[in-house]
């Protein structure tokens, strides 16, 4: 059994994986800034640690003895400032690495995104060989692509980067904020909605994070999903269902989303995701184990 650390443990995928790693008979310590976040984790059997993410020496001393850091803070808000974007993701990765340094831990697993590729142009049937966008319009982008090339070329860490998409399951904030936007007369069927998209449960994101850790090779990523595409309209319409959404949902064409949907929104849930996961399959044997 191992001691951990994990930064955004009191998130959607941070709960999931600390759940998981106590489950399996891990020590947990986990990054905090907030009582509600100490809560959060401490409920779940984690060691909460206070600190600021952007501020590694108010924290790294407490990474010393960890094994593995799993690295999930991030800004989620897509719409946020772009500094706001810099500060926390960009920061917050730097400092990540710097107190991984400090404590000298034997691997870091950055949970990455598609969204690090994305600049414009659908994605399909895409691997781990296409390029990062760090000049990526979209703020949120740009900043997953930026991480994440700190992340793959430290040579100094065994550091690998895990990347799910579009992550779901029961409370995940993704699908409550589009339940909410749905509820509010603020979502529309993009093109009609018919997208072709890979999505990835949140068990499954854990389940390649664990894996990254045990398996994966130094200075590589790994796209995780579950095991098969879906439509993206259909998904969702599931998943309003089951949250009770019953408000009459609008289309609009392509040309209309161009003016009034703003980027990244418009290419996670206007064009197609197609993702191949040959690699983590192959390398480190990852397989869904939630659809």
């Amino acid at each position: 059994m191992a001691i951990t650390f994990v930064t955004g443990g009191s998130g959607f995928i941070g709960q999931a994986l600390i759940r998981r790693l106590i489950g399996e008979g891990h020590t947990v310590r986990a990054l905090v800034r907030s009582d509600a976040a100490a809560a959060k984790v401490s409920a779940l059997g984690a060691e909460p640690v206070r600190g600021e993410l952007t501020e590694a020496t108010t924290w790294q001393d407490a990474v010393v003895g960890s094994g593995v850091l799993f690295h999930l803070a991030a800004e989620t808000d897509i719409n946020a400032p772009r500094e706001q974007h810099d500060r926390i993701t960009v920061g917050g990765t730097r400092a990540a690495l710097q107190a991984a340094r400090h404590a000298q831990v034997a691997r870091f697993v950055h949970c990455g995104s598609e969204a690090a590729l994305l600049a414009g142009d659908p994605l399909i049937e895409v691997d781990e060989t296409a390029t990062l966008r760090p000049d990526s319009e979209a703020a949120y982008c740009a900043v997953k692509a930026i991480s994440e090339d700190l992340v793959l070329n430290t040579p100094d860490l065994a550091a690998v980067s895990i990347r799910p998409r579009f992550v779901w399951g029961p409370n995940s904030f993704l699908i409550e904020g589009l339940v909410d936007a749905a509820r509010n007369g603020q979502f529309a069927w993009i093109g009609g909605g018919r997208q072709t998209t890979n999505v990835t449960h949140v068990d499954n994101a854990v389940e390649g994070l664990i894996l990254g850790w045990q398996r994966g090779r130094p200075g590589e990523a790994y796209f995780v999903t579950d095991e098969h595409r879906v439509v993206l309209r259909e998904f969702l319409e599931d998943q309003f269902q089951q949250y009770g959404v019953v408000q009459s949902i609008p289309e609009i064409d392509f040309a209309t989303a161009e003016s009034v949907v703003p980027v990244p929104a418009r290419w996670f849930l206007g064009q197609p995701c197609l993702l191949r996961i040959d690699k983590a399959r192959n390398e480190l044997g990852y397989q869904p184990i939630a659809h």
